[in-house]
């Protein structure tokens, strides 16, 4: 397993085996501070959980070695728990971005350090994550988080305006002038445009996605829409879950579980960046508007259906490309180079309160794929284009980072 044949020897061995327990205890606490408490919106909390993988990642091989810091050229001192270090590089990164959250956070850290034996290595340990945590706060300043960008393009055909069911404007706009995690500019990996209304490739998809993604009268089947509302849910929760998953049923050791973190959470991060900047670069409308309002688009081979409405709710942002997407094909690209291809990826739904195991990214990326087109909310290449871009970045993320100390 690739796992196992990246591994070289510890760079500085602890006193005792340290466990990836605290890589998931922190997992969760980063979702119920930053989704829980907090409640950023979705595409925002990749960021966060973004931040919160990497400082956790360079406290970890800081000391363990056997793969290169991220951004960072810091080595822990000899005998330092990598385990101390992982929980208090956790705590100040969350801690310095959600205060309101400090009780939640030092009660996590105190219950991560009571199965840690009291002493100089947990000392230690502690000090050396919170080094960890400042160099990633440090490298996040004026990153353009929160930047004041404002979507202001006058409605017209193809061009994106607010959608029901809540008329919401363009949500975190600035997310796509965000400097990235691992790439070198928002636009790195920017997708061309989409395909023009009166071209066949568009007038294919609107018949399509206004066949099997209407609320009422669709072709979908039960299970087509069974499909579509499983990948309705939070993707970032059903990511930071799955990953937990992956780490207990493989016994991953501390510092590959905080690899698999990092790697896709970051991945994530920068695959939301790009996503958002083509979304305002383009501004494509949405189906719902598309269709309701085909008889504006110049398209003669579209029918307006003044009255149609996706299967799904429309979420507040254009449609080229699909958000979820370009972050399912980062995680696919990054699970796919660190398990050789078996990617045993088990993720569950609390809309549908089912769940399912992929071995396969094909298999996976096809049906969330389909999914956003059977939900009713993106026009295929959205979903296709975004998917490979993800891809793009997922590979990107690891011939650039995390990799073996040789």
């Amino acid at each position: 397993m690739p796992w196992a044949a990246s591994a070289a020897a510890p760079q500085q061995p602890t006193a005792r085996t340290a466990s990836p327990q605290v890589i998931l205890d922190w997992s969760e606490t980063a979702v119920a501070t930053v989704h829980t408490d907090a409640k950023r919106p979705v595409p925002e909390q990749l960021l966060w959980y973004g931040f919160v993988s990497a400082a956790v990642y360079n406290a970890v091989v800081g000391i363990e070695g056997r793969y290169t810091p991220y951004k960072w050229h810091e080595r822990g001192p000899r005998g330092a728990s990598s385990e101390a270090a992982a929980a208090a590089a956790a705590h100040r990164v969350l801690l310095t971005y959600f205060p309101a959250s400090q009780a939640r956070l030092d009660a996590a850290l105190t219950a991560s350090l009571a199965k840690i034996p009291d002493g100089r290595a947990e000392d230690k340990g502690v000090a050396f994550g919170e080094r960890a945590a400042a160099r990633i706060v440090q490298l996040r300043e004026n990153d353009g988080r929160g930047a004041p960008v404002t979507y202001d393009r006058p409605p017209a055909p193809g061009v994106w305006r607010p959608t029901l069911p809540a008329n919401a404007p363009f949500a975190v706009p600035w997310l796509g002038q965000v400097r990235p995690m691992l790439l070198d500019s928002p636009d790195q990996f920017l997708p061309g445009a989409p395909p023009t209304l009166t071209s066949k490739a568009y007038t294919r998809e609107f018949a399509e996605v206004k066949a099997v993604g209407a609320r009422t009268g669709s072709t979908r089947t039960a299970q087509q829409t069974e499909t579509a509302r499983f990948f309705s849910d939070a993707l970032p929760l059903q990511v930071q879950a799955a990953n937990r998953g992956y780490v207990q049923r493989h016994g991953l050791g501390i510092v590959d579980a905080a690899r698999l973190f990092a790697a896709t959470g970051t991945a994530m991060a920068d695959a939301t960046i790009t996503g958002w900047n083509a979304k305002f670069t383009y501004a494509q409308w949405r189906p719902i508007t598309a269709i309701q309002l085909a008889d504006t688009d110049g398209n003669p081979a579209t029918a307006a259906d003044p009255s149609w409405l996706p299967l799904l709710d429309t979420p507040p942002y254009p449609d080229w490309v699909s958000g979820h997407n370009v972050n399912d094909g980062a995680v696919m690209s990054v699970l796919n180079r660190l398990t050789g291809g078996d990617i045993d990826f088990r993720i569950s739904s609390a809309v549908t309160g089912t769940s399912r195991t992929y071995t396969s990214a094909a298999d996976y990326n096809r049906d969330v794929i389909d999914a956003r087109v059977w939900g009713g909310l993106h026009f295929r290449s959205s979903d296709v284009v975004a998917n490979r871009t993800g891809g793009r970045i997922g590979s990107y993320a690891l011939a650039h980072y995390f990799k073996p100390i040789k």
